[in-house]
């Protein structure tokens, strides 16, 4: 089993900036791939970002692209989401998750393996 915790969320104005981390704990041997998703009450949830826990390969939604940075720490078991130029529709719980197998789809939810519990998000106009 692998526990992630996420943190670093909170209530910034737009345009502002806040940068989430996720520290994974338990059997981190078996993470091949990091990702970020967020959700809001009713909806769906969203791919963010991804990071393969080995190799640089990164990948973001097209709605982040160029205002957010997926990073990692190998040594610490973590992972960043750095967020700059903030929008109210940015607005969501943010979680991270981890993926036993970088060969599934990187966007879709169902094929990770382990979740966070969620950390929020607000972005006032």
């Amino acid at each position: 089993q692998v526990q992630l915790v996420e943190s670093g969320g909170g209530l910034v104005q737009a345009g502002d900036s806040l940068r989430l981390s996720c520290v994974a704990s338990g059997r981190t041997f078996t993470i091949e791939r990091m990702g970020w998703f967020r959700q809001a009450p009713g909806k769906e949830r969203e791919f963010v970002a991804a990071i393969k826990w080995k190799y640089d390969n990164t990948y973001y939604a097209d709605s982040v692209k160029g205002r957010f940075t997926i990073s990692r720490d190998n040594a610490k078991n973590t992972v960043y989401l750095q967020m700059n130029s903030l929008k109210p529709e940015d607005t969501d719980v943010y979680y991270c998750a981890a993926d036993r197998d970088y060969t599934r789809n990187y966007v879709r939810p169902h094929e990770y393996d382990y979740w966070g519990q969620g950390t929020q998000v607000t972005v006032s106009s």
